[in-house]
């Protein structure tokens, strides 16, 4: 099993350490407010801790719970503490409109991360594209992205253990159409499905 450290207190935090713990995963919880950490760590059982923001995490991987425009200051705050450390980060950072990305050009919040990121630290884009309630009641695959292979592997072990299936789609440039497919998921719960009990899936053909 996995030794994690999420970084934040909201939906999604609570929702993957959740399924974290119940998975038998260490997970330490880290929060701007150390009160909110407290609380989130003691809801979710099974052990989980709480760390106090800024400081290393106990964590081998780090998950960023935050919203697009708190990951790259977070990982920038957090600075040499996340030496060695995988990053994973989570978020979908759509505009206003929730039918495009604020991105201007062909970049992503985890490739920013990666150049914020300290050396030594690799940084996986996961998570993004299903809905929360989805993530914490259905079986969702969960698509990954990151140039580093055994960093993957790491997050894949991780994302086994929660009972669901992880799919790479190749390197870190990858997170931006990641984050595309986020848009995707949103349109079509606008649109052509018309509610959020869904999640983009992969089946295979039969032989």
């Amino acid at each position: 099993m996995s030794s994690i450290s999420i970084i934040g207190t909201g939906n999604m935090a609570r929702t993957i350490g959740a399924r974290a713990t119940a998975g038998g995963n260490t997970v330490e919880v880290m929060g701007r407010d150390q009160s909110k950490a407290a609380d989130l760590a003691k809801a979710l059982g099974g052990g989980a801790t709480t760390g106090d923001w800024g400081t290393a995490p106990v964590g081998d991987i780090v998950i960023v719970a935050l919203l697009h425009d708190g990951v790259v200051p977070a990982v920038v705050q957090y600075g040499d503490a996340l030496a060695g450390k995988v990053i994973v980060d989570i978020s979908n950072p759509f505009n206003s409109t929730f039918d495009g990305l604020t991105h201007h050009e062909e970049t992503s919040i985890a490739q920013e991360v990666a150049k914020a990121a300290p050396a030594g630290a690799s940084v996986v884009k996961a998570f993004n594209t299903v809905f929360r309630h989805v993530l914490e009641k259905g079986r969702p695959d969960i698509f990954l992205a990151g140039d580093d292979a055994r960093a993957k592997a790491s997050v894949e072990a991780f994302i086994e253990s929660l009972g669901l299936r992880p799919l790479d789609v190749g390197g870190l440039k990858m997170a931006h159409w990641l984050e595309g497919a986020g848009v995707v998921t949103v349109g079509l719960a606008n649109h052509g499905v018309g509610n959020l009990d869904f999640s983009l899936s992969i089946t295979k053909l039969p032989v």
